[in-house]
């Protein structure tokens, strides 16, 4: 499996073209400070240093780790839409997965924890239900549900004049399943693509934790610190 984090949208890429598994680490702008000021090419890791944050920064990105013959058949993403869009663009037949815990944390969120709507309290159900979903017929239930839920309450929502937070919050978390909902399960069919990025996160924020306890050190150190983490 190859792993990316890029920018700060943290992807996990795999990669079956690969002879072996290999760990591609991508260092976004949380972690600059940590790294010099070019991209590195070794035999099993590739590491963008101080890569700025922006949609137009992934680009130069994805193009280097393309020219590097990386060529994914799947990016499990957390929905950066200007890292879907690059990564459609360098790759067009790659499957991007959705990160289920991005979507269901997310929509918890907007759901709030005890709302009072009824179509909140019917979707946050919906959302809950959204970690359990491991098989095809699990994966069908859902979308089965998230459509029922739509035919019922997704109408009076669009045409709705109601503009405040509660409302506005509801919208956004209603808007961002049904465009997520397409590459929601491509991971019940295919056990290499993950779906979720939490094991990378975990990873950098092991890093981080670390590198706090050396916050003194000198910049030329920086680099050789880093380095013990990916190589």
């Amino acid at each position: 499996m190859v792993l990316v984090a890029a920018s700060t949208s943290m992807g996990m890429f795999t990669d079956t073209s690969s002879p072996s598994d290999l760990r591609w680490n991508i260092l976004g702008t949380a972690h600059w400070h940590l790294c010099g000021d070019e991209c590195r090419y070794q035999t099993t890791h590739l590491r963008c240093l101080r890569c700025p944050e922006g949609g137009g920064r992934l680009l130069p990105v994805y193009q280097t780790l393309a020219s590097k013959g990386l060529s994914p058949d799947s990016a499990t993403v957390d929905g950066n839409p200007q890292q879907i869009k690059y990564l459609r663009l360098i790759w067009p037949s790659i499957t991007l997965q959705r990160c289920t815990i991005h979507v269901q944390r997310q929509g918890l969120s907007w759901c709030r924890r005890k709302p009072k709507r009824t179509d909140a309290k019917h979707l946050r159900r919906i959302f809950l239900r959204l970690s359990a979903v491991q098989t095809p017929s699990h994966a069908q239930r859902f979308i089965a549900d998230v459509v029922a839920w739509e035919k019922r309450f997704g109408v009076a929502i669009v045409q709705s004049t109601d503009r405040g937070w509660v409302f506005s919050d509801l919208f956004r978390a209603r808007s961002m399943l049904l465009k997520a909902l397409p590459d929601l399960f491509h991971f019940v069919s295919n056990p290499r693509i993950p779906n979720s990025t939490n094991a990378l996160e975990g990873y950098f924020s092991r890093l981080k934790e670390h590198y706090r306890y050396h916050r003194g050190l000198a910049v030329h150190h920086r680099d050789a610190y880093s380095n013990g983490f990916f190589i």
